[in-house]
């Protein structure tokens, strides 16, 4: 059985300080779906230019990160998320809406809508007693309580996107963090030999799975704090 397939767009810097661009078809498995999944085109985030949207960022750009300053915008990988597609996984088709202040003061500053794979950071006593760290890094989704933090479904067609740098980094979203991509190790991506080179492919800054280095933040569900609250 031939798989669904997407349609996807890999915008990466290269050596020289030339952005090569190119389409892409990837089947659509979470593998291949996350890294291009996390932000809206209106999502805005800090550069040296000031407040940028992420949907006018292009690799070369320097974006302010938390705790390693100004880093270069390596790869930036684009889909179009299509609402109530035949066959795919039905997240794909739906973005998440957090309210202002939703998540704490500010947090955001005004409404922030994320793609399916957007992660944003949590901290407390809780992630401590369970991480030993002082953050994690949860899904955005796992927040929907359907009043400040909604699921939305799109009436048409939205460009979402997600961000490379050289390493794992987190970035301040309309005043939300959250995470750049990097990959879940090979054996928990899912994906068989003959997949791995072309994931690999889909990111021309990097040779090996190794090139991203180690996560910035452990990665939790949003119902592992609450049996660790509630314990």
């Amino acid at each position: 059985m031939t798989p669904l397939m997407r349609r996807v767009e890999v915008a990466c810097l290269s050596p020289s300080g030339d952005v090569n661009i190119s389409p892409r078809l990837v089947p659509a498995l979470p593998a291949f779906e996350e890294p291009f999944a996390a932000f809206t085109r209106a999502t805005l985030v800090a550069t040296d230019r000031g407040l940028t949207a992420v949907g006018d960022l292009w690799p070369g750009d320097q974006v302010r990160t938390v705790g390693s300053g100004f880093q270069t915008l390596l790869w930036k990988g684009t889909t179009l998320l299509v609402p109530q597609a035949a066959g795919q996984d039905p997240a794909m088709g739906t973005l998440t809406r957090i309210a202002a202040d939703a998540l704490g003061i500010a947090r955001p500053m005004h409404d922030l809508v994320l793609g399916p794979s957007a992660r944003v950071t949590q901290r407390g006593a809780a992630v401590e007693r369970l991480t030993g760290r002082e953050a994690a890094l949860i899904p955005a989704r796992d927040f929907i309580d359907g009043c400040g933090v909604i699921e939305i479904t799109p009436p048409a067609p939205v460009e979402i996107c997600h961000l490379g740098f050289a390493g794992h980094e987190i970035i301040v979203a309309n005043g939300v963090e959250v995470e750049s991509y990097h990959p879940e190790p090979v054996h928990n991506l899912g994906l068989h030999a003959g997949y791995i080179d072309l994931f690999l492919s889909c990111f021309p800054h990097v040779d090996d799975m190794a090139d991203w280095g180690l996560p910035a933040f452990p990665r939790l569900r949003r119902a592992d704090l609450d049996l660790t609250c509630a314990a």
